[in-house]
């Protein structure tokens, strides 16, 4: 069938599925958009009031539902979003009670998902101190020890972590409402990036932007995994405080660049996770110093050593620092990082070092079933 005709059969379908107004169905909304079909699989998203979300969960559930009863559909994902600016039918709607619930994440978590034994986020103050990139190479090194290791890119509006491991595609449906996720050299990964064009703005209040961290942790199959690290959004706001509330976290890390202004937010950082009780393992001094391939001589940049400083005043673990250096830049924007694009070299050792320095602090915290060692040649 015509992937055109297969899109009219799946929207006659979602004719069927009723819109927040309860009297209007979705499709004569305008709430459909995104519909994929492929081998069987299909996939669209349906745009809802940011505020709503949680309350028309059932709503994504019908849309599910009415798809799979076509012959020709084995697999349905329905995601809810908040792309697309609230109908005027929509706007006359009442919006659900507030959660007058207290911020504190005591009493709230779920525990671990199914299979993980470990999470760590991997934080920092701000945005451009290369934190996506040091989270992709620890991943790799952490993998190399030995641990079976998972990444969550929860940076919802500038996801990152595709690009940065090479991996394009979209999750597929695992049964029910639970995902695959993607892979890359080992390590597997779930991104907004991979159900979204990577040019398109997320235009998001805090309640979606929750449901989906929420989704991304507890309706993926992540299998068996000794760590799964979360990729944390610059600055502090609702991301880290549903991460918090939803699973125990083993710590958190912050990863600064050495200059005054970024270790200002990266405080900001360290002193929001201790508010919501999750231990800071440690600090990371990203973009250190540039070594000059010509001359040999050491450059500091944004300065050094800032952030063992700091690390040392407020009684955190300093847990090493990375150079700044242009082959770890374009590895990345390659999708090929440094630690398996060159897994010997200078920059790889660096990584290596920290991720035994991280997995000594997570053993003291919470102890791994095992404590891998890891060789440098």
């Amino acid at each position: 069938m015509p992937t055109t005709s297969i899109n009219e059969a799946l929207l006659e379908q979602l004719k069927k599925v009723k819109g927040p107004d309860l009297e209007s169905n979705i499709v004569d909304l305008g709430l459909v958009s995104n519909i994929h079909f492929e081998k069987g699989k299909a996939s669209l998203f349906i745009s809802v009031p940011a505020e709503r979300a949680a309350a028309l969960e059932p709503m994504r559930a019908a849309a599910e539902k009415v798809i799979l009863e076509l012959d020709i559909v084995e697999t349905a994902l329905v995601v809810l979003t908040a792309e697309k600016e609230t109908s005027p039918q929509q706007r006359d709607v009442p919006p659900p009670m507030a959660d007058k619930t207290k911020s504190s994440t005591k009493g709230k978590q779920r525990g671990l998902p199914n299979g993980i034994q470990s999470i760590i986020a991997v934080a920092s103050g701000k945005g451009g101190v290369g934190k996506s990139t040091t989270s992709v190479n620890l991943a790799l090194a952490m993998q190399a020890s030995g641990l079976k290791v998972g990444i969550l890119d929860a940076d919802i509006y500038g996801p990152s972590l595709p690009r940065l491991l090479g991996i394009a595609g979209r999750p597929q449906p695992a049964g029910g409402q639970i995902i695959m996720p993607l892979e890359g050299f080992g390590i597997k990964v779930i991104s907004m990036g991979f159900l979204v064009d990577e040019g398109t703005p997320m235009i998001w209040r805090g309640p979606m932007v929750v449901s989906a961290i929420t989704q991304m942790l507890h309706q993926v199959e992540w299998g068996e995994l000794d760590l799964l690290i979360v990729d944390m959004p610059p600055g502090t706001g609702d991301v880290q405080l549903t991460l918090a509330q939803e699973v125990p976290l083993t710590g958190a890390i912050i990863v600064s660049t050495p200059q005054d202004l970024a270790l200002i937010d990266a405080r900001k950082g360290l002193n929001m996770f201790r508010q919501i009780d999750v231990s800071v393992l440690g600090f990371i001094e990203n973009m250190s110093y540039y070594i000059c391939p010509k001359c040999g001589e050491r450059h500091e940049i944004f300065g050094h050593g800032g952030a063992e400083k700091e690390a040392e005043r407020i009684g955190v673990p300093f847990l090493g620092r990375v150079p700044l250096d242009i082959v770890i830049r374009t590895t990345a924007d390659l999708g090929t990082p440094i630690v398996v694009s060159a897994p010997k070299s200078e920059h790889t050792k660096v990584y290596y070092s920290i991720a035994q320095n991280i997995i000594k602090r997570m053993d003291q915290r919470k102890g791994l079933t095992a404590k891998p060692k890891i060789i440098i040649e």
